[in-house]
């Protein structure tokens, strides 16, 4: 009967209208797609730049954030040169080039008390944690700012993860896993320097990921140029639950340093969707001048097939444990530049005129005159 056939019709048409919002719904919930990376352009900031009654360098982190057009930029200074503070940023870019890059604003973190945290020197004359802030992201919800620190072994303190508003006043600290804390004179938990390099919240929204730099203590030895070494990476709430964790195995040392110092690590990640996430492996290698050359390379992790880890006490005793695995994206070796310097930071950007997703990198120069603070644009090439 024709009302049957036109009832049919109706139902067809809705079903492949429900198929193709099932299409579409996970790029619409921040999902993205990696194949390649096509590099853009490259802006600089001048060594020691005076802003503000602050001097710019350490950026070891950056977010973009999409109602103001604007970015963010913290400083690892550990309150040394100046207090604890963030930057806002502007990068004008497109398919054609990386334009210009300016500094708008600079932001003082404060502390629970309200007052700046204090650097070494003040230890003792004022109370607080000393900071050394590793990643910075702004809340797909309410744009408040968050941002890890790695703490110090040295002074007893334990990483951390907190919550800002956009004038940098403490709001909250996530519960931390005491697998994490830091136990001076003991080869257990976090090593110094070496933990909370990397945070993304997750592609919902909902959660956060949180990457080790390094190895724990008790998980093994950190990288050499023989053997890589397993870092790990943790899906949190809100509130600080642990919700799931995972091995990601960094790669050995890339070049000899010739008895010098050389290290590979986790300098960042950044959710592509429920299950993948970018790692940037930052590896450093001091040459027999002392200066430090840095080869970075940024691989897909995939966790779908990876060994949930939370229960597991030590990597270097536990048995038949997926690690997660990894794609190679991009050598930074193979771009060309001049210089491809301490790669920290990275971030999605604002889509660009062909609709393709747009990566923003930025580098930590450690205030040193051997390094520069480097800003990076790449349009990203789908699979």
């Amino acid at each position: 009967m024709k009302w049957k056939s036109r009832y049919l019709r109706l139902i067809l048409m809705a079903c492949c209208v429900l198929a193709a919002c099932a299409q579409v719904a996970p790029q619409a919930a921040g999902v993205h797609r990696v194949g390649s990376l096509r590099l853009l352009g490259e802006q600089r900031i001048a060594l020691n730049q005076p802003f503000r009654d602050t001097v710019i360098g350490g950026l070891s982190g950056i977010d973009y954030d999409a109602t103001t057009d604007t970015w963010v930029a913290q400083s690892d200074d550990r309150s040394e040169i100046n207090p604890a503070r963030f930057y806002v940023l502007r990068l004008q870019y497109d398919l054609q080039g990386f334009h210009r890059l300016a500094v708008d604003d600079v932001r003082l973190f404060r502390q629970s008390d309200g007052s700046l945290y204090p650097g070494a020197a003040e230890r003792g004359k004022r109370a607080g944690d000393i900071p050394d802030l590793e990643s910075i992201r702004i809340d797909p919800r309410d744009a408040s700012i968050w941002v890890t620190s790695e703490g110090s072994r040295h002074f007893g303190m334990s990483p951390w993860v907190r919550q800002a508003d956009r004038d940098g006043r403490f709001l909250a600290q996530l519960a931390g896993d005491a697998m994490f804390d830091v136990h001076p004179g003991q080869k257990r938990g976090s090593r110094n320097n070496l933990s909370f390099e990397g945070l993304s919240f997750s592609v919902d929204g909902r959660d956060l990921w949180l990457a080790m730099e390094g190895p724990l203590y008790q998980d093994g030895k950190r990288p050499t140029h023989k053997h890589g070494a397993p870092v790990r990476i943790s899906r949190i709430s809100r509130a600080g639950t642990m919700l799931a964790q995972y091995a990601y195995l960094l790669d050995p040392i890339r070049f000899a340093a010739g008895g010098r110092y050389a290290d590979n690590g986790v300098s960042e990640i950044l959710a592509v969707d429920q299950q993948r996430l970018l790692a940037l492996e930052r590896s450093g290698v001091q040459g027999s001048d002392g200066v430090f050359d840095f080869h970075i390379r940024l691989y897909e992790m995939d966790l779908s097939q990876a060994s949930d880890i939370r229960e597991v006490a030590s990597l270097k005793t536990a048995p038949g444990v997926i690690p997660a695995a990894k794609r190679l994206v991009l050598d930074f070796d193979t771009l060309g530049l001049d210089r491809v310097d301490n790669l920290e930071g990275v971030a999605w950007g604002p889509k660009l005129a062909n609709g393709h997703d747009s990566l923003v990198f930025i580098s930590d120069n450690n205030f040193l005159p051997t390094q520069v603070t480097q800003v990076l644009v790449f349009e990203v090439l789908p699979p």
